[in-house]
């Protein structure tokens, strides 16, 4: 893993792919048969990207109950668990609509309304995601969106993975789809003869989904184009090196673009975790994904002193900042830009990913500058309100006629001053 002193700021922001011309034409060809099509459409496209024949999209409630024979009783008791955190959490971010009444009669106000339905997207590929499923759809039931609708590629067999019907049918999701890639995306934002379109599109995917999500969005509204997985650790010569590789590491297994970043003004704390680092991937299952990463994307930035090191990660924004010093809690208000922060020796970073409470859908790319993790709000939208009294128009008709002239609206000025009269 290689080792730089800081000498000018440094980024973790790469240009997240944003597909071949040719991909972005085979996503809007996928889209358009789908929109035309239909059913039909995806029917083709699983087969030929999935591999899996299906005469019926819909789960069954007889392939949810038959899921749960293939996970482990510990496992069950731990996911359950982990809904009941999240759930907790996300209630705390609910907002109330609200009023507020001026001494003139002026009653202003904002309403809170949950959207009517959303699209979860679970990818599948290389691993399952029961935890995509809690995480997208809790704050959803939280904000009280009417109709959930989950889409997941099916395997060859033409089954979803055990652990993510589970998770769904813990969550009491009703519309789950086997059908992935762009196709779903597009069947989501249009509906098709079996699925229902709905108002907003979220998850993660693979780039045919974020091109299918990027391209609908306007028809519908989608959570975020995310990036590939990132980590950086603030530590000092306190931090233990085997945690910090171990913590590196649960990030770059995730992806061969995935990024892994150490700053420390401790270089034998950076010479520790590079050596710690190979030790481990060593031992790993996915260690040529994890090599790749770490070769490519991982870095550790040895900084004159803790205020720099502050500094750069400030820089970077990074979607998961651990910080692992003396005293974590005195570092935090200084910390401006990150998706999650996870503070001390034991709170790594699956601790968030899992079973804490907050979501780990997070903004990547160096986009937590001006974004947030997936949250209540995002399955919201607000409405304003705005009852003027007869006093409160006559008092302020005149200067509103104003403004509007001032903007030569004339028909705005009259639409005042007629009720003066």
């Amino acid at each position: 893993m290689r080792i730089e002193k800081v000498t000018e700021k440094v980024s973790l922001k790469r240009t997240i792919d944003q597909g071949t011309q040719e991909q972005q034409k085979v996503v809007e060809a996928i889209i358009e048969q789908v929109r035309s099509e239909g059913d039909e459409a995806i029917r083709f496209f699983t087969e030929k990207f999935d591999g899996a024949e299906l005469a019926s999209f819909k789960v069954t409630k007889d392939e949810l109950e038959a899921a749960y024979a293939h996970i482990d009783d510990k496992v069950l008791a731990a996911l359950r668990e982990a809904m009941g955190n999240i759930r907790r959490f996300h209630e705390r971010q609910k907002r109330q609509s609200w009023l507020t009444t001026e001494e003139d009669g002026t009653i202003l106000g904002q309403k809170i309304t949950a959207l009517d339905s959303v699209g979860v997207y679970v990818p599948g590929g290389t691993a399952a995601y029961p935890s995509s499923i809690l995480m997208n759809v809790i704050p959803a039931q939280v904000a009280e969106v009417r109709k959930i609708v989950m889409v997941s590629p099916p395997g060859k067999d033409g089954t979803l993975p055990a652990g993510v019907l589970v998770a769904a049918n813990e969550l009491g999701v009703e519309h789950i789809y086997k059908m992935g890639g762009a196709q779903a995306v597009a069947a989501l934002a249009y509906g098709t003869e079996s699925v229902p379109a709905v108002d907003k599109i979220v998850g993660p995917g693979n780039i045919y989904v974020a091109l299918a999500k990027r391209a609908v969005y306007g028809h519908v509204d989608i959570d975020m184009i995310a990036g590939p997985s990132e980590i950086v650790v603030l530590a000092d010569e306190e931090a233990n090196p085997r945690y910090i590789a171990a913590d590196l590491l649960s990030q770059a297994e995730h992806d061969a673009l995935a990024s892994a970043i150490l700053v420390t003004p401790c270089e034998r704390l950076a010479e520790a975790v590079a050596t710690e680092v190979e030790k481990q991937l060593a031992l790993l299952p996915r260690k040529e994904i994890a090599g790749a990463s770490i070769r490519d994307y991982g870095a550790i930035y040895v900084t004159k002193d803790l205020e720099e090191a502050v500094a750069v990660v400030n820089e970077l924004a990074p979607e998961h900042l651990e910080i692992l010093t003396a005293e974590p809690m005195q570092l935090l208000g200084k910390i401006r830009h990150a998706g999650a922060i996870f503070l001390g020796p034991y709170s790594s970073e699956p601790v968030g990913d899992y079973f804490a409470g907050p979501n780990h859908v997070l903004p990547t790319n160096g986009t937590a500058r001006f974004s947030s993790p997936l949250n209540v709000d995002d399955f919201t939208k607000k409405s304003s309100i705005i009852s003027y009294s007869k006093t409160a128009l006559m008092a302020n008709a005149e200067k509103i006629a104003a403004l509007a002239r001032l903007e030569g609206l004339e028909a705005h000025a009259r639409a005042v001053e007629v009720r003066l009269k």
